[in-house]
This record gives structure tokens, C-alpha cells and sequence, in this order.
């Protein structure tokens, strides 16, 4: 769970300075950053299984 929550934040700049750059990569950014996020909330319960 710590290290869902150190991932979240960098993942989260990254989107926000790329979205900053390059506006028109918006959809595929928020796109990539909810996969991300996503999986990294699920990634503890998936190494459960």
C-alpha cells in the first residue's frame, strides 16, 4: 500500500506536465493515467491471487 501511494503522485505529475506540453495529447494522458492508477490500486490484490 506505500507504494501506491509514492506511485500515484509521480504518475499524476507526469500526466499534468505532458497535458502542460502538449495539449492535444489530453484524451490518451487521462486515458493512460487512469490505467495506471487503476493498476496500482488493484496491484495489491492481483500478487494475492
Amino acid at each position: 500500500m506505500n507504494a501506491t501511494l509514492a506511485i500515484q503522485p509521480i504518475i499524476a505529475l507526469i500526466a499534468g506536465v505532458l497535458i502542460l506540453v502538449m495539449p492535444r495529447l489530453l484524451n490518451y494522458v487521462v486515458a493512460i493515467y487512469l490505467i495506471l492508477v487503476g493498476i496500482t490500486g488493484l496491484w495489491p490484490q492481483l500478487v494475492t491471487l
